[in-house]
């Protein structure tokens, strides 16, 4: 029965089991670790006081956790040095934030590369930004497996490139890129690359370093930590390219009416009073997933993972997008809508994802208007499995 050892560590799941519900949605948003809850819940008992600017016993406190959160990331990722992490309030400011921080890199007639399989968040800043700069976006086709097609991306990737931007998982069709062998075609050209990390970092350790990526971002509630933090990763040389983009409290060193000195990474581009307890949830997250047996979690993970796969693959219509490789599959149903289809398992107190998946133009490549996904957690067990193939059973029977 592929029990989950990491389940009683999640309490929110003990307390939808008696209201009925199995969760199966993880790719959205993750649930979160008592280890998180306690590190909350002591930070905002304890007193709390802003970062980096006061002297008195609680700021000290407040920013030693902060760093340390910092310091762990970076360890997560074997960033090179926590100088190299820039808290942002997820993936989506993150990629914004080098939307506008690179934008003086690019100029007309340039051409900023993406995939045609991101999430919204990796694609309109890029869109934007070529319009906004008068440069061309050029979209990588996917292969047959949903995997970005290298032998165009040799041909498209050329020497107008400025900017890649793709992801590391897709979030629709759960399959992992060539990374390794794409990112050095940006490299080879002289342009910068941004690897979308919100779904990957969640599946393994990803070692930045091996990686050789110029910037990766990640959105902590995906990675079992709270909402509204995330952070992006900059190789040193690479964050010195970036142009500041919000301005205020604590990113400027030195300012007067007429003119101001900003601060490098990390603290220039933290403008503000960031998400003080988020990042030390985080930090609690990490010290968590770090003393968990990883092996075991994969293994967990993958096995979970086919079953789902040999489960959909034996019902009559079920049509699965791609190839996913882990932890989550899309898939449509002949004939049925799938909004109908979310509605009666939702009724049944089934929680999936049902629509575009915030990936429009992906979802019109594929010829299809929307699609059903089911996406897994390290606390998930058979048994949620087991429940969600009675439940589409029976909402199968009754919409045919």
């Amino acid at each position: 029965m592929l029990s989950s050892p990491w389940r009683a560590d999640f309490p929110a799941l003990a307390v939808l089991e008696t209201q009925g519900q199995t969760y199966l949605d993880s790719a959205a948003t993750s649930q979160k670790p008592q280890a998180l809850i306690d590190a909350f819940t002591g930070y905002y008992t304890c007193g709390t006081a802003n970062v980096h600017r006061a002297q008195h016993q609680p700021a000290e406190r407040a920013t030693r956790a902060f760093e340390d959160a910092r310091i762990k990331v970076a360890r997560w990722l074997n960033a090179a040095c926590p100088t190299e992490i820039v808290f942002t309030r997820g993936a989506t400011e993150a990629l914004n934030l080098l939307a506008y921080g690179l934008e003086h890199r690019v100029t007309p007639g340039d051409e900023i590369v993406v995939s045609a399989l991101e999430h919204h968040a990796n694609l309109l800043p890029w869109q934007q930004l070529a319009k906004r700069r008068d440069a061309r976006l050029v979209v990588l086709p996917l292969d047959a497996n949903g995997l970005i097609d290298l032998q165009a991306a040799q041909e498209l990737i050329g020497p107008r490139t400025r900017l890649l931007a793709v992801s590391q998982l897709s979030n629709v069709l759960g399959a992992w890129q060539p990374l390794a062998e794409l990112l050095p075609l940006a490299r080879a050209q002289g342009a910068l690359s941004v690897v979308d990390g919100a779904q990957g970092v969640v599946h393994g350790r990803h070692d930045m370093q091996a990686l050789d990526c110029d910037f990766y971002v990640l959105s902590s509630h995906k990675l079992y930590g709270p909402e509204g933090v995330g952070a992006l990763y900059g190789r040193g040389e690479s964050l010195l390219q970036l142009k500041h983009w919000q301005f205020g409290g604590e990113m400027v060193r030195v300012a007067d009416y007429q003119s101001a000195d900003f601060h490098a990474a990390p603290l220039g581009f933290e403008a503000g009073t960031p998400p003080i307890g988020g990042v030390i949830g985080l930090g609690a997250t990490l010290d968590y997933l770090s003393r968990l047996d990883a092996a075991a979690v994969t293994g967990h993970e993958q096995a979970l993972h086919m079953k789902l796969l040999a489960g959909l693959a034996v019902r009559d219509g079920v049509r699965l997008l791609g190839a996913p490789q882990i932890a989550l599959a899309s898939f449509t149903v002949e004939g049925i809508h799938h909004g109908d289809l979310a509605h009666l398992l939702t009724e049944q107190g089934i929680a999936v994802r049902s629509g575009t998946h915030c990936a429009q133009p992906l979802l019109k490549t594929l010829g299809v208007e929307g699609a059903t996904r089911v996406s897994l957690g390290l606390y998930n067990d058979g048994l949620d499995l087991e429940r969600f193939f009675s439940a589409l059973d029976q909402a199968l029977e009754m919409l045919r």
